[in-house]
């Protein structure tokens, strides 16, 4: 019995020594990217904890077919998962006069002080190690525009205010070093081409158009951007391209430069500022150390501005129809006066 008992701790110590001598099998290419995740922190993160409802304001100088404007914004987490977000964005500018006289729909000043909205619906999703933020939005945009003198020397009256309207989608990914974005603005303004004043139309642009940025420093982004534009009786259709260098002062306040050219604007130069905070957080509470790609969860989606381009209508048929309505009808008011007055 002894003996038995000796050979079976033999056995066993022999066991345990062959087990301490096998060499560790070393982590897959999955565990080992998990792994260095885990030690960034993200993916321990709880996406509640993060995604919160934010508001805040935002402000740009005029630039090809957008106004001078400013106003307030909102981003509201509908539904928030493990590795996404379902969420509604909504704006609201005040879109002021053109500066100098200088039009930024090409021929007529924008004048006066109206309201824009903007609304969006987007899904937001992060891959396996949330290294990329994947998404994609939709919305609807309204732009009324007070019109004013032209600003090429033509005199003009009955100046009015148009309403445009605009259907927008937009397909986003961003990265600690990339973002991209591809966008379409498509105009449901009826009747498409309005009357400004007594010489000029515009019309909304339909605008295609694809985004490119790169992260030069953690703050400091660099884009390019190309954009094919069509409308306003195919006085302004035509390709475009567009640089922007973005600097983020802290995570919500953020400020920007655009230039722009394409044949129908020629080159414009815009700026921009935007600061959002969110609601859920405050003076003494640490927030967990995140990545550009779950940041961009709860960024403001881009690329939301009625774009109009105006021209001179007497150079085309809608311009004699409405001359000779507006004259039939003075012809017929002048001919009622003489029975009003029997």
């Amino acid at each position: 019995m002894k003996q038995t008992i000796r050979r079976s701790l033999s056995l066993s110590g022999a066991a345990a020594l062959a087990l301490a001598s096998i060499p560790q099998v070393n982590a897959t290419p999955v565990e080992v990217a998990q792994g260095s995740a885990e030690d960034l922190g993200v993916m321990s993160i709880n996406l509640k904890d993060i995604v919160k409802p934010q508001v805040g304001v935002q402000g740009q100088t005029q630039a090809a077919g957008t106004p001078n404007q400013a106003g307030i914004g909102g981003f509201l987490p509908l539904v928030v998962g493990k590795n996404s977000v379902f969420f509604a964005d909504v704006l609201a500018n005040a879109n002021f006069a053109d500066i100098n006289n200088s039009s930024s729909i090409i021929n007529t000043t924008v004048a006066g002080t109206t309201i824009s909205t903007s609304s969006r619906l987007g899904y937001r999703w992060l891959n396996g190690d949330r290294s990329w933020m994947y998404g994609i939005n939709a919305g609807y945009d309204t732009r009324p525009m007070s019109t004013g003198p032209a600003d090429t020397g033509i005199p003009v009256y009955a100046s009015r205010t148009a309403f445009f309207q605009q259907a927008a989608v937009n397909a986003e990914a961003v990265s600690d070093k990339w973002a991209f974005n591809a966008y379409a603005l498509i105009p449901t303004s009826e009747p498409d081409e309005q009357q400004l004043n007594s010489v000029y139309q515009g019309d909304a642009l339909t605008t295609i158009g694809l985004d490119a940025g790169y992260n030069l420093t953690k703050a400091l982004r660099a884009s390019v951007g190309y954009y094919y534009q069509n409308g306003d009786m195919n006085t302004a259709d035509g390709s475009g391209v567009l640089g922007r260098l973005a600097y983020s002062i802290n995570n919500g306040l953020t400020v920007g430069t655009n230039l722009s050219y394409d044949s129908a604007f020629k080159s414009r130069f815009s700026a921009d500022i935007k600061w959002r905070f969110n609601t859920n957080s405050g003076p003494g509470k640490e927030q967990p150390k995140t990545n550009a790609a779950i940041d961009a969860l709860t960024s403001k989606p881009s690329n939301r501005d009625v774009r109009v381009h105006d021209n001179d209508c007497r150079l085309g048929i809608t311009y004699a129809i409405n001359c000779i309505y507006s004259v039939t009808t003075a012809r017929q008011l002048y001919k009622s006066v003489p029975k009003l007055m029997e």
